[in-house]
């Protein structure tokens, strides 16, 4: 089993061990694992502060790098977790992230 970080220049930098993602490749496929992701351009400043759609459309974008990078997309993930600071914006982060998998799966993004 082969294990190799997956970091994008494109986003803001962590300090430490983070990485934005793993590439785990055993024998006859591979896992890809994703850091959560926020709204934040590379110098550290918070982008869309008052749009939730905006923010997951950006969001889901990074992802969508990070998984391309590792040789994936959107359409190859399986489940996906995420962490919204209040219910309130579940329909407006949905307005986006329904639209995204071109694939039908077992969840909705």
């Amino acid at each position: 089993m082969q294990r190799q970080k997956v970091n994008s220049f494109d986003f803001a930098q962590k300090m430490g061990a983070y990485s934005h993602g793993y590439s785990i490749d055993s024998e006859d496929s591979v896992l890809i694992f994703t850091t959560g992701q926020i709204a934040m351009d590379k110098n550290g400043n918070v982008l869309y502060p008052d749009d939730p759609a905006k923010q997951a459309e950006f969001i889901f974008e990074a992802l969508g790098r990070i998984l391309k990078q590792a040789g994936a997309s959107l359409d190859d993930v399986v489940k996906p977790q995420f962490l919204l600071p209040t219910w309130m914006i579940l329909p407006k982060y949905h307005q986006y992230a329904t639209n995204i998998s071109k694939t039908p799966s077992p969840f909705q993004l």
